[in-house]
């Protein structure tokens, strides 16, 4: 019953969502057109605020979330040996998904050459040098910095996901380890899951006023011109958007058989939402109730779709080769594939544990374009139409990680018939 009940209100919410984005790029549209340049940012600035908003709200649950969770389905899992075959399994699939991803877009602008359209005349350098102050070469000690935490309440009030997990994967396996004695303190992380799942429930009713604000902001802003200048190039990264969503839903099929629509239909709204606010990591609190909804067991979720968030992040790893390769071909720099999938394989050691959230793929390319003497400042050139790729590749990030933790329950024999979080 209390399934039933809420199906109604999920379709609302939807729905609303959907109006608050056609609302959004309305409002945003009459107000470039309207409005003058001051006026313009000014009011960019303060609608942005509502997405702001709900994107600082979710980002408050992710670390007590991914703990408790996390903590939990391991301690569920029982042993060593149970943590490492289902660790072992997602890796294989993140890794092949990563590697995938990886080589179409290396293909796809090999092919079809969208550097070679990109105005160079349009480059937005104050994107650029905010981008630039976020950002530092690659190297083995910052790798490694990243990963391992130096403090656990550091890692959290960050919302470091790969770090939360080192340290949850952790305290789980000690407190599997002494059995009965931490039962006690498994029993209240569980509730804590539970709560905080619940106070998801409250702050996706905030989802539609986030969706306005950040689509009236960048369209504002931007304007819907801005395709004049990068259709080729955009039309490009939607088809390579569109051909990894039909690789992944081909695998999800062979996996899951008839179950993929069903899954799709759970996922529809955090789909919705991750393409509305550019922000993957947004949906994460609510993948995982969805997720749960599906047939997933909670020790699996709560296990394999954080790591996914750190390693499996399928739209942003196209996009990565795509657009430094991109960039390259706009200043005439001629990569030989070896020199390419060099690049490669930097991406996917580079690209691990990249936050789900807006504009973190390119702070991976600057690095990365400096490394093989790219111009860093071609990242320029991409940035005006970044907010419409991102849109896409966040999406397909989502889409990624339910299919590999719908895959790796399957392959447990953990995957139940749906409607089970309520069972």
């Amino acid at each position: 019953m209390e399934i039933a009940a809420n199906a109604p209100k999920k379709n609302r919410l939807t729905l609303y969502i959907v109006i608050a984005m056609f609302l959004g790029i309305a409002v945003g549209y009459l107000v470039h057109e309207q409005a003058e340049p001051e006026s313009i940012k000014a009011f960019s600035k303060n609608i942005k605020l509502l997405g702001t908003i709900f994107i600082r709200l979710v980002k408050t649950i992710i670390a007590p979330l991914v703990f408790s969770t996390l903590v939990v389905g391991i301690a569920k899992l029982g042993d060593l040996k149970t943590v490492g075959r289902i660790g072992g399994k997602a890796m294989l699939w993140f890794i092949s998904a990563s590697l995938v991803s990886l080589l179409l877009g290396m293909v796809l602008v090999n092919v079809f050459q969208p550097g070679s359209y990109i105005d160079l005349s349009q480059g937005d350098q104050a994107g650029l040098k905010d981008l630039m102050s976020k950002t530092s070469e690659f190297s083995l000690q910052k790798f490694v910095e990243h990963v391992v935490p130096s403090s656990a309440f550091e890692a959290m009030a960050t919302n470091e996901i790969l770090q939360i997990v080192v340290f949850s994967i952790f305290f789980g396996v000690a407190a599997a380890a002494m059995g009965e004695k931490s039962a006690p303190v498994i029993k209240a992380l569980d509730i804590v899951a539970h709560i905080v799942l619940k106070i998801v429930g409250y702050i996706m009713n905030f989802a539609p006023f986030g969706v306005f604000g950040t689509l009236a902001a960048v369209v504002a802003e931007k304007g819907l011109g801005i395709f004049k200048f990068y259709l080729v190039y955009y039309d490009y990264f939607v088809l390579g958007i569109a051909l990894l969503w039909v690789i992944l839903s081909g695998v999800g099929v062979l996996i899951l058989k008839g179950r993929m629509r069903e899954l799709f239909r759970r996922i529809g709204n955090p789909l919705l939402i991750a393409f509305s606010t550019t922000s993957s990591e947004a949906v994460f609190p609510k993948l995982t109730e969805e997720l749960e909804r599906f047939g997933c067991k909670n020790k699996i979720v709560s296990f394999v779709l954080p790591l996914g968030y750190s390693f499996n992040l399928d739209g942003s790893m196209m996009y990565m080769t795509f657009a430094s390769l991109a960039i390259a071909q706009a200043y005439g720099i001629h990569l030989d594939i070896p020199t390419q999938l060099t690049m490669l394989l930097v991406l996917m050691l580079t690209s691990k544990g990249i936050a789900g959230v807006p504009r973190a793929s390119l702070i991976i390319v600057l690095a990365t374009c400096a490394m093989f003497k790219i111009p860093p400042e071609g990242v320029a050139l991409i940035l005006p139409i970044d907010h419409f790729c991102d849109m896409l590749r966040s999406a397909t990030n989502v889409l990624g990680n339910a299919l590999a933790t719908s895959a790796v329950s399957k392959w447990e024999g953990e995957l139940a018939d749906g409607d089970t979080l309520n069972a």
